[in-house]
């Protein structure tokens, strides 16, 4: 599970996958290649100092959830680049992050044409379609549907490409967006215009050097999702 929290990727892995990542063989010879603070839950409470680059959290448990929670709500964290939490029980640790907020489902889409993707400008970034699913909504009809709203264009949906979960406050309400991805193909893009109402500005078909351009000025759960689709697609 990978969550973005004020848009820091905080990713939840099982005790297994996380000794792995301290294995030096497995990361070029050394630890502090991948990671800059390296933290045993076991031995040390996680405090604000920690809260800086490429962060290994080992043995972390629903306390040690509670305390990143409470740390990244009050605490500076714009030094933060990515945290990775090595969890003595996934599925309790998975369960403590998600509660404090109100989850919605939602789901959206990266629609290839030509070697070039579709991505809108929206209040100052980069973005990708996507939305709320409505009720008795499937994720896939959700998605189609959220593409054709704000973009205009009528898509057919392929394969997932991987799940996203992002925070945001609403009227003082903390959301967790869980938000399923989808690789789409054109049906008619005759029709493409922005939706102004959900203050879309414009629409732009990007090759791949454009992309990784724009990229720079988006969200770090929308990159991951491109990331993603270009990993499946390599394979």
């Amino acid at each position: 599970m990978i969550v973005f929290i004020n848009d820091h990727p905080i990713r939840l892995v099982g005790a297994k996958a996380a000794a792995k990542l301290t294995e030096p063989e497995l990361v070029r010879g050394s630890v502090l290649v991948d990671y800059d603070l390296i933290i045993d839950a076991r031995l040390e409470v996680l405090k604000q100092d920690a809260l800086h680059g490429h962060l290994l959290v080992l043995n972390s448990t629903p306390a040690t959830i509670s305390r990143l929670l409470t740390l990244l709500q009050k605490a500076d964290s714009s030094q933060l680049l990515s945290i990775t939490l090595g969890c003595q029980n996934k599925e309790a640790c998975e369960d403590a992050i998600k509660k404090p907020f109100k989850i919605i489902k939602a789901a959206g889409g990266v629609v290839v044409k030509s070697n070039k993707l579709l991505l809108m400008f929206r209040r100052g970034v980069w973005d990708l379609p996507k939305g709320k699913l409505d009720d008795g909504e499937s994720s896939r009809q959700g998605a189609a549907r959220e593409v054709q709203e704000e973009t205009g264009v009528r898509v057919t949906v392929g394969d997932r490409i991987c799940t996203t979960w992002h925070t945001y406050t609403l009227n003082g309400n903390r959301i967790l967006k869980r938000t399923k991805w989808y690789r789409m193909s054109v049906l008619d893009d005759s029709r493409m215009a922005p939706q102004v109402d959900e203050d879309i500005e414009k629409l732009a078909w990007l090759d791949p050097r454009e992309t990784q351009l724009a990229l720079t000025n988006s969200f770090s759960s929308i990159r991951y999702v491109i990331e993603s689709m270009n990993k499946v697609v390599s394979r």
